[in-house]
């Protein structure tokens, strides 16, 4: 008869590790009969799943999506739960939150999505760097230099949108468009970089002009006394992988589509500067909204 010891309980844990030890108890995760069967030592009630996936990281919130229904339901139901806002607050600079930089991605979802499509720090021209918002762009004044930059992430299905305005003048030359991971970044002189080959497509703001592949496709928008780009104006970019197609908005107008037949490759946003310490940002939205 003596007395049985009191086992012992589970080692302290921090913050993230608090969470992977909770993930532990899901299917197949542990070896317990109730867990391994998805008994109710794995099912906790969808609040409580939702303060354990908030101490979780992008990627292992992926994977935790995967795992069933209920998962998936609580991490993509509501896109303003403490999941997201908690990964927002990690991953996004406060200038970027307090801001009216993501005014038009009203969750906190789509506002890590929006930087996880930002402008690459790797894949830019050397003579431009990213703010620490981490969404605008600014290009150095080094002269007789043409800059742009492309996106983390480029597409090559489905329909993206996005916004791109400049902070600061446009010099002679400022394009907005897409490019494939083939266009150059950086070249010598003053000249529409974006469109200055088969690799890259793009709206020349200053003249109105659409260029690929070194030529001129054309005025855009197709009317008559088109008006300017004025500083500080967002433009909205729509591509549509599936029938092939690049447009524009401007002030919730659409403008038409300004280039179609484009190739099945990995199209990323992009944009070309010449002006000396002009600032360009871009916001991912997602999914254009037709209509």
């Amino acid at each position: 008869g003596a007395a049985r010891p009191p086992r012992p309980g589970p080692p302290p844990a921090g913050r993230s590790g608090r969470g992977r030890e909770a993930m532990a108890a899901g299917p197949g995760g542990g070896s317990g009969g109730a867990a391994a069967a998805g008994g109710p030592g794995w099912r906790l009630p969808g609040r409580v799943l939702e303060l354990v996936f908030s101490y979780l990281e992008l990627r292992e919130l992926r994977s935790c999506a995967l795992v069933c229904k209920l998962w998936h339901r609580v991490l993509h139901g509501d896109e303003n739960s403490e999941v997201w806002r908690s990964l927002a607050a990690r991953c996004l600079a406060e200038e970027a939150l307090r801001t009216d930089i993501l005014c038009n991605v009203p969750t906190y979802k789509g506002k890590v999505r929006a930087f996880h499509h930002a402008f690459s720090t790797n894949d830019c021209s050397r003579n431009v760097y990213i703010k620490k918002n981490g969404f605008t762009l600014h290009r150095n004044p080094i002269a007789q230099s043409t800059d742009g930059a492309r996106t983390k992430i480029g597409f090559s299905e489905g329909r993206h949108a996005w916004e791109v305005w400049w902070e600061g003048p446009l010099g002679t030359v400022a394009v907005i468009g897409i490019a494939t991971k083939r266009a150059a970044m950086q070249c010598q002189g003053y000249v529409a970089l974006l469109g200055s080959d088969d690799q890259s497509w793009g709206w020349n703001l200053v003249d109105n002009n659409l260029l690929h592949n070194g030529e001129v496709n054309g005025s855009f928008p197709q009317c008559n006394n088109a008006p300017k780009y004025q500083i500080g104006e967002r433009i909205r970019v729509i591509l549509d992988m599936e029938d092939k197609t690049l447009a524009f908005e401007r002030g919730y107008e659409f403008l038409g589509v300004a280039f179609r037949g484009l190739p099945k490759v990995c199209l990323y946003p992009a944009v070309s500067a010449v002006y000396g310490n002009t600032e360009v940002t871009l916001v991912y939205l997602g999914k254009p909204l037709d209509g």
